[in-house]
């Protein structure tokens, strides 16, 4: 008998829950759900979810569930034949208690299958196990539903009633919750959860609804009943676009080309926060203007969850949103209510800036020796140090030395390196830390410094995460690099390492910061001296590493620059015999991995690949060799022939190499693969006459040589 299929609606309603978390706690919800009851064959794969969540409730909606699952056929192994049955085939004391113990006696024994298991006969019991009813399914679903949601913090409270000891016994939840609605069709289906029993009722908007209680028909009307009596818009997804919907045509309505900002985290937030949006128009007085936009902004988004609007220009205008959770015939008082309560805020920004401005942010370093950067390596100001001292080398590398340019370069470099950490002894920045760097970018302008510096101090945080743009001049490229180099050398030195969880100085998002300056501004500088000129600033660290801060960093970031490339569509076989050799120059990596894709395309590759291969393994045999090749000792044609056409080829492929023509290089050394190939057809490498084997072996170290330049071929072999 096929068991009947209805659509099954199951709501927690709760106080206000966590904003950051709800659309995660929503998910998980209805996810966990419904992945039990298909589980248990309740509900089918193809059964259609409906997240819900809202401030104050989470729910699921699920298609075609049944009420009670499907029976199946279930076979379980008992023990051998040999334990179960005796010499005459009558079931042993260990049989009969293992049936018993599964609900069945010795006139089970005749029905018994036996097969094979593993080497041995065994016994198996076969028996028709009974579908869960829906009751019991549901049960189980919500238990492990709830059980496995990402709550960030636990709550504790005590039950009212419903329970062993009304006022003592208590829960643990997220929130305290006050209802449970499970609905099949129309049928409420009697679970338990929470100390809460299923029902048809749950609660609307706080203020607006039009019915209270809201009595639900069925699993199906609950969004519209929802929206209808109880003023509540219970898709979180749906709620997200009405209230994005609004707040463009509110821009539209204030004209002039406005927009509200884009802010993917402020919009989930706010949309965690209403169940009735209302997007509404406020301003604040023109005068606050003259403070940073971004501090407005900031301080706006993150203390009052308002959405800023920016002009066509995309400058601050004195306009912001404000998304209500009630919608009143009359909002003047929302509005004003909003704009007296933005207005302290903003006006302690005027206040921190106004103030920031009286001292330069040349005074300020030396209140950087108060400040701890790290119990081992020091304050902020001896990190200063550092820092200017590596943005002096690496400026000196990038400039032309004798050269008027170099010395600006260089003096504006130390300068933007000594100034950079000076805004986090600030007000502004005190108060919002998200500013730092923007604050001493303004700051240095109002000292009437360069807005080559001013630009350095700002940008030498970038790029702060994947995909954010680089430093827009060099005076800023080479304070970030030196700053995250100090960061990356300091902590590899002092043993503070990422794990594979934790990683709370952002170490590889720095690692991936110096990998996209040096090959994306293809800068010329090598990575080992970078890094063995930054670890020399840290000689009068106490147990400071310098092998941890450079041979160990070094492969730390060739193996994020290794994953980089892989995800830019870069085979491992690829990747590896790029960097195998270890490149210094890390700008030239995207050519060099250009020309192995490139090589690895022509038909000698698979040949020459697997010859390089073969040649590096019989080198690793023979400690003994050198390149030295004497003609006079080549005596088989083939290796005659192998080093006449070296001859040709490497100085060829040699000069394309120092040209930089990495592909070019490349596919000339392709030439070599028929006589490489007749080379080993031919010849005896390991001769047994010490003067021919060392001449051959030479001749094989050449070739190995001439052939890895570009990359380790080898590592392109299947």
């Amino acid at each position: 008998m096929t068991s009947v299929q209805k659509n099954l609606l199951v709501e927690l309603f709760v106080e206000e829950l966590p904003p950051k978390a709800l659309k995660k706690l929503g998910d998980a919800f209805a996810n966990g759900l419904r992945d039990q009851l298909v589980a248990q064959g309740l509900a089918e794969p193809a059964s259609v979810l409906t997240a819900y969540a809202s401030p104050r409730r989470l729910a699921a909606h699920l298609t075609h569930v049944a009420e009670r699952a499907a029976d199946k056929a279930a076979s379980q192994k008992l023990m051998p034949v040999a334990v179960g049955l005796d010499a005459a085939g009558q079931p042993t004391p260990a049989l009969l208690k293992r049936l018993a113990a599964l609900g069945a006696d010795a006139s089970a024994v005749p029905g018994l299958k036996r097969a094979m298991d593993g080497k041995a006969e065994a016994l198996f019991y076969e028996s028709t196990a009974k579908g869960a009813t829906l009751t019991e399914g549901l049960q189980k679903a919500l238990a492990e539903s709830i059980a496995k949601l990402p709550i960030p913090k636990v709550m504790s409270y005590q039950l009212e009633s419903g329970c062993e000891l009304p006022g003592w016994s208590s829960v643990s939840f997220v929130r305290p919750a006050h209802g449970l609605v499970a609905l099949h069709g129309d049928a409420v289906v009697p679970v338990e959860a929470l100390g809460l029993h299923a029902g048809r009722e749950t609660h609307g908007h706080r203020f607006e609804a039009a019915v209270d209680p809201v009595v639900l028909r069925d699993a199906n009307s609950y969004a519209l009943q929802m929206q209808d009596d109880g003023a509540v818009i219970a898709s979180f997804e749906a709620r997200r676009t009405e209230i994005a919907r609004q707040l463009a045509a509110a821009a539209v309505r204030v004209g002039g080309g406005t927009v509200p900002i884009h802010d993917d985290a402020l919009l989930d937030e706010v949309t965690a926060l209403v169940e009735r949006p209302n997007v509404l128009v406020c301003s604040f007085e023109r005068d606050f203007l003259e403070v940073p936009q971004e501090c407005l902004i900031l301080t706006m988004k993150a203390n009052q969850k308002y959405f800023p609007l920016l002009d066509a220009s995309n400058k601050l205008t004195n306009k912001f949103l404000v998304v209500s959770n009630i919608s009143p015939e009359d909002a003047s008082a929302v509005v004003g209510g909003n704009e007296r309560v933005v207005r302290p805020r903003l006006a302690d920004a005027k206040f921190f800036f106004d103030q920031d401005r009286k001292k330069s942010l040349a005074s300020r370093v030396e209140s950087l020796g108060k400040v701890v950067y790290h119990n081992k390596l020091g304050t902020q100001g001896e990190r200063v140090q550092r820092v200017m001292r590596i943005a002096r080398g690496i400026a000196a590398q990038l400039g032309q030395p004798g050269k008027p340019a170099d010395a600006t370069l260089t003096a504006h470099a130390v300068q933007a390196a000594q100034l950079a950490k000076a805004d986090l002894v600030t007000d502004m920045v005190g108060e919002f830390p998200e500013l730092q760097g923007t604050m001493g970018r303004y700051y240095a302008l109002h000292d009437g410094l360069s807005a080559e510096v001013a630009d350095a101090i700002e940008d030498h945080y970038k790029p702060r995460f994947a995909g954010d743009e680089l430093p827009r001049n060099t005076v800023g490229l080479v304070v970030a690099l030196a700053d995250k180099l100090e960061t990356l050398v300091g902590m590899f030195g002092i043993g503070n390492l990422p794990t594979g969880d934790r990683d709370p100085f952002a170490l590889r998002r720095h690692a991936l910061g110096v990998i996209r300056m040096l090959i994306e501004k293809d800068l010329p500088l090598g990575l080992d001296a970078l890094l063995q000129d930054a670890a020399a600033q840290f000689k009068d660290i106490d147990g400071f590493d310098s092998g941890k801060a450079t041979v160990e960093l070094q492969d730390f970031i060739l193996d994020r620059l290794a994953g980089s490339l892989r995800e830019q569509g870069a085979s491992a076989q690829e990747v590896d015999a790029v960097l195998a050799p270890r490149p210094q120059r890390l700008g030239e990596v995207p050519k060099l991995l250009a020309a192995v894709r490139a090589f690895a395309a022509l038909p000698a590759a698979a040949a020459l690949a697997a010859a390089n291969k073969r040649i590096g393994n019989i080198l690793k045999k023979a400690p003994e060799a050198d390149a030295h090749v004497s003609e006079l000792l080549l005596q088989e044609p083939a290796e005659k022939a192998l080093h006449a056409a070296m001859a040709e080829v490497v100085p060829a492929a040699n000069a394309q190499f120092d040209a930089g023509d990495y592909t070019a290089s490349l596919q000339t050394l392709a030439a070599l693969r028929e006589p490489v190939d007749a080379f080993f057809d031919g010849v005896m490498v390991n001769a047994e006459q010490a003067d021919l084997r060392l001449n051959r072996l030479g001749l094989l170290m050449s070739l190995h040589a001439a052939m890895n330049r570009v990359a380790q071929l080898e590592r392109l072999a299947v």
